[in-house]
């Protein structure tokens, strides 16, 4: 199984291009700035992680995604090589975007508009939090119309 989760910071703008032909599909080429979670020597790491997303979500990211995004991306790793320019074989690693989500509000991530239409795979979930940091209360006079309880 190929499989891959990760949430991070978008380094840079997206940078996206179209193939050829009638059918041109957009394809965003970004990195995500990933947080090790755990660390021998209690110092925080990074990882830089090339992600690459084809289609309506290379579209989405082109139109919504900035540097300093928090996004969680589910995927695969794709390994292929090529020969630069010397001569010299190079070889590359990236992570095909199957599923994107916002990792924060937009309030949380400065202007962030990402509402609307079709969104290419991504999905926006928030949950109503109290200011200090626990679930809302269910106002009243609404319990009667919650499908449970």
């Amino acid at each position: 199984m190929n499989k891959v989760i990760l949430m991070g910071r978008l380094t840079r703008d997206p940078d996206v291009r179209y193939s050829q032909g009638d059918n041109a599909t957009a394809i965003a080429r970004y990195s995500l700035a990933v947080d090790r979670r755990f660390s021998r020597n209690e110092e925080n790491n990074t990882d830089f992680i090339n992600i690459v997303a084809f289609g309506k979500a290379g579209e989405f990211a082109e139109k919504y995604f900035r540097k300093g995004t928090k996004v969680l991306v589910t995927g695969r790793i794709q390994t292929g090589s090529y020969t630069n320019k010397d001569g010299q074989k190079v070889y590359t690693t990236d992570v095909v975007a199957e599923d994107q989500e916002f990792a924060e509000s937009k309030n949380s991530s400065g202007d962030g508009n990402y509402a609307g239409g079709d969104n290419g795979g991504f999905t926006r979930r928030e949950a109503p939090v109290a200011a200090d940091g626990d679930f809302m209360s269910i106002p009243e006079g609404i319990v009667e119309e919650l499908p449970f309880t």
